[in-house]
């Protein structure tokens, strides 16, 4: 694809693999409008792309192309001509994640390689088909014999409440076809996958309706007999993706687990093994020889290279470890990618070392640590407590470029991560304990984490503490303020401050209605012991604010609105708290730009350094 002057462009051209040359380019298609998540048919006969359109223009088809999409793009040009750039709001979710939604919804289309016949496939339709997701990725996928189409889309008029997603199969054949709703649960359903045989489709489920971070299972669904399975009943950890074996008769999948993210291979039985347990892998992708499969792989000393692991048997594994055993899991592993080893290897990177402890209420709990570079036992060093976001995320053995541990630690910190209550990995329950709890329990296990890092880490100095934050990380460092005085300073980045000014400014309502058990109303006239939106707000604990506190925020953060940070700095300044603020008025929940990134590490580090070193 190829975008010019506001419109996309669809080309085809001939692929040498072996050279990576490209000849014989041929334009299929133009329409006036971005598109978006190609894909090919199995019998690359047509192309599955998205494509945001308005919805109550003609349908773009091959019959009437020129009308259809002349409306888009004269309603395009009218926009950018017009010298008034107000907008008018009719429904919720205006606004979304970093950008206003406006006027278009994304819609899927089918070109015909051959004649370069275009359908919209979702035609008028008023949401965006697939609906956003942060991870990307098309959301559609094509049976084997190129006859049909699954996808997902979520149907509700009140998208910013809902997380209903559903998946639908729609017949490619019939141009008079309906999409045909084939998932049942309450909540969503993502990523449809066909097997290579075509019998069955499996898709990421979650139950409960409302809840963005309840449990993702692996659906099978037999497109015969129209029957569905749970196929990992008693797997507790979310499925985080996955693919079919070439043979049909097993899947392969992530999920987060202790830190880590596994590869596992289960049956079509439900009976599963784990094939792969070192690092955070993601991007699986499963060639036709049985027993081996490609994925990216990261660790938090190492950004992310592409691994080819085999199984025990393999006649590659002779080629690449000289007849011997290779080390690793599953067999073998195979390295295709050195992108970084040149520059790692002139740096000190330790490596991620966990530790386990008893919380107060019994329950097992799993922290962290990186030591700096050229660590000495016996010398004490200063902390950077790290507090992940979420809340419903989790610390890992993974590289980030926006919290780099590794960073974090260079300049001489010892780097302390803990996940409490919240956090995946650990079992559903796990996840849930922070629902309706948000300065509780995760609170507690946090500074119960720490405790037991001093006492059982020598080389702590305990005086010398900052903790830090973004997202609920960031809430819960804002919660800190107002609870304790331990800590030398704080960073807070698009940090919840005032609970219930922040229900009427984000934008994925159903987050902070089911996390706070309900919206602001609900609890008027309750005394703020009963009210999680009063009793959960760090706003309430105001009087109590002395650690010297640099808040971080950006403009376009929609998720977290940037009057959160403004009403924290207000405060602070207001109380003569030593405190500053870092603004950015070009990004939004995250610092994506690498001079921005820059300023961040800086200013970050230079702020914790300022008061514990």
């Amino acid at each position: 694809m190829s975008s010019r002057g506001g419109s996309t462009q669809i080309w085809t051209a001939d692929f040498d693999p072996a050279t990576g040359a490209t000849a014989n380019p041929k334009k299929l298609s133009s329409i006036s409008t971005e598109a978006d998540n190609a894909l090919w048919s199995p019998d690359v006969k047509t192309i599955i792309f998205t494509s945001a359109v308005y919805p109550d223009c003609p349908a773009i088809t091959s019959a009437d192309a020129a009308t259809g999409d002349k409306c888009n793009s004269d309603r395009d040009l009218a926009a950018a001509n017009s010298k008034v750039k107000a907008q008018i709001f009719t429904k919720l979710l205006y606004r979304h994640w970093n950008h206003y939604t406006g006027p278009k919804r994304s819609h899927l289309f089918e070109l015909t390689v051959a004649t370069g016949a275009l359908r919209d496939l979702t035609p008028n339709d008023t949401h965006d088909v697939p609906p956003f997701s942060l991870g990307g990725g098309g959301g559609f996928a094509f049976a084997p014999d190129s006859k049909e189409l699954a996808f997902t889309e979520d149907l509700s008029d009140q998208p910013a409440l809902s997380t209903s997603a559903s998946i639908f199969t729609l017949d490619l054949t019939n141009p008079a076809a309906k999409p045909v709703k084939v998932s049942t649960s309450a909540g969503g359903n993502f990523t449809p996958a066909y097997s290579p045989d075509g019998k069955w489709l499996a898709w990421r489920s979650q139950a409960r309706a409302g809840y963005e971070s309840d449990k993702f299972r692996l659906m099978l669904y037999d497109r015969s007999a129209k029957t569905f399975k749970d196929l990992l009943p008693k797997f507790e950890n979310w499925v985080d993706e996955f693919a079919w074996a070439p043979d049909s008769d097993s899947i392969y999948f992530i999920a987060g687990e202790k830190g880590v993210a596994p590869i596992f291979l289960a049956n079509l039985k439900g009976q599963m093994v784990k094939v792969t347990d070192k690092g955070v892998n993601s991007g699986l992708l499963i060639p036709k020889s049985k027993g081996r499969w490609i994925t990216s792989n990261m660790t938090v000393a190492k950004p992310s290279e592409v691994i080819l692991f085999m199984s025990f048997g393999d006649p590659l594994l002779a080629s690449f470890c000289n007849g011997g055993e290779c080390p690793g899991w599953g067999g073998g592993e195979k390295p295709l990618t050195h992108l970084n080893d040149a520059l790692l290897s002139q740096f000190d990177l330790p490596p991620l070392e966990d530790f386990w402890f008893t919380a107060s209420d019994k329950t097992k709990v799993q922290g962290f640590i990186v030591k700096p570079p050229s660590f000495d036992p016996n010398k004490k060093y200063p902390v950077k407590f790290l507090i992940h976001g979420g809340p419903q995320g989790a610390w890992g053995d993974d590289w980030s470029y926006r919290w780099n541990t590794e960073l974090f630690a260079a300049n001489g910190y010892v780097v302390v991560q803990i996940n409490p209550r919240g956090s995946t990995g650990y079992g559903q329950a796990f996840v849930d304990g922070v629902n309706g709890d948000w300065g509780g329990r995760p609170y507690l296990d946090l500074m119960e984490g720490l405790d037991y890092a001093e006492q059982h880490f020598s080389y702590i100095d305990k005086s010398r503490e900052c903790a830090l934050g973004a997202s609920y990380g960031g809430y819960m460092a804002n919660w800190i303020l107002g609870h304790t005085n331990r800590f030398k300073c704080i960073v807070t980045h698009d940090g919840m401050y005032n609970a219930e000014s922040a229900f009427g400014t984000t934008e994925e309502l159903w987050f902070n209605t089911w996390e706070f058990k309900g919206k602001p109303w609900d609890y008027y006239g309750k005394p703020d012991s009963e009210n999680p939106f009063r009793k959960w707000s760090p706003s309430h604990a105001v009087s109590n604010f002395k650690t010297p506190t640099l808040v971080v925020h950006g403009q376009l953060d929609y998720r977290l609105d940037v009057s959160e940070g403004f009403q924290l700095f207000t405060a602070l300044q207001m109380r003569g708290v030593p405190s500053k603020m870092l603004y950015f008025p070009d990004e939004g929940h995250w610092v994506l730009k690498p001079q921005n990134s820059q300023l961040w590490y800086k200013t970050v580090n230079d702020w914790v350094d300022q008061w514990t070193k």
